[in-house]
């Protein structure tokens, strides 16, 4: 992959992107795929929370991961062909796969809908419930591409899009929610403003192009300085949702061991890191704080989770 150099303020060009031109690499940058790391693994902390009292098959575990892969792959499409007219403007972002012409709008248009199609049939495979909440989910995260029309705060829809991932885990290996009924929610909520966080951070180097085009974000509104403000707050919230769902675990019938208090703190050790590196006034590790560290966040989390599953209460 390739990440090219950044000024201060404003990176010249995103990075997460491969720089061979070959028809799978196009296809790969075109969807992001390096950003999985960031949700999947909170998918499988669903899997994993689920599976102290539910078994989990693999072809649970693989229908989970071709449902969350398929929707994924239909949310990023989607959002590059709504954004591909304002893609071609932005001098970040013009060099994405649509407005260089590596792909074309028609093949971009049938990708979503077929990865959709993949992702109602992978729902289908799991359980009635995700079924039946599946459309519900893909017209959230499709719909998040329309969001900067009309709210500045579209880094919460993003975020409530990815916070989908662990609640969706957990159902598609129960089926049923779970007892104590906000379980869920709060951990929802501590992905979503994680997520919401990071993707203000992302917004900060196209605050001015968004305001001269009629978009909406919190650094187009707030400005860089009292954006990052915001970013840090919701990145607080994380931490202490992330302690509230290790206090709840145990009503739900899963132990919690000094594994689970040992990733919130990595969690919380880790956006500190990440801000650290990002200031109004120098955005040029905004590649590293935005994927890097996050990316890091996401499996370590899970890493976590998964090894006290694996050890046992005895962890």
């Amino acid at each position: 992959m390739s990440a090219p150099a950044a000024s201060p303020l404003t990176p010249a060009r995103e990075g997460q992107t491969f720089a061979g031109r070959t028809r799978l690499g196009v296809w790969a940058s075109f969807v992001k795929l390096p950003h999985t790391v960031f949700a999947l693994p909170f998918a499988l902390v669903g899997v994993t929370l689920a599976s102290y009292t539910h078994a989990v098959t693999a072809a649970t575990l693989g229908w989970v991961v071709v449902a969350f892969s398929a929707a994924r792959f239909a949310a990023m499409a989607f959002n590059r062909v709504v954004d591909r007219e304002y893609d071609a403007r932005n001098p970040r972002t013009r060099d994405r796969e649509l407005p260089r012409g590596a792909l074309s709008v028609t093949a971009a248009k049938l990708s979503v809908v077929l990865a959709a199609a993949v992702f109602l049939a992978a729902a289908g495979m799991l359980n009635r419930l995700c079924l039946v909440l599946a459309p519900v989910s893909l017209t959230w995260v499709l719909g998040y591409s329309y969001a900067k029309r009309f709210t500045r705060y579209a880094h919460l829809w993003l975020g409530m899009g990815l916070a989908i991932a662990p609640g969706a885990g957990w159902l598609a290996v129960t089926g049923i929610w779970p007892d104590p009924w906000w379980l869920l929610w709060v951990l929802a909520s501590a992905v979503m403003t994680w997520v919401a966080g990071f993707d203000v951070l992302y917004a900060l180097p196209d605050a001015e192009f968004d305001r001269a085009h009629g978009l909406k974000s919190l650094p187009q509104a707030l400005g860089v300085r009292r954006a990052l403000a915001v970013a840090r707050g919701l990145h607080l919230w994380t931490v202490v949702g992330f302690a509230l769902v290790g206090l709840a675990l145990p009503e739900a019938g899963i132990p919690v061991t000094w594994l689970w208090w040992a990733a919130v703190g990595v969690a919380a050790a880790l956006l500190l890191y990440e801000h650290s590196l990002v200031s109004a006034d120098d955005l040029s590790r905004l590649d590293a704080a935005f994927f890097t560290m996050n990316g890091v966040i996401a499996v370590t989390f899970f890493g976590f989770v998964l090894a006290a599953r694996l050890l046992g209460p005895a962890a």
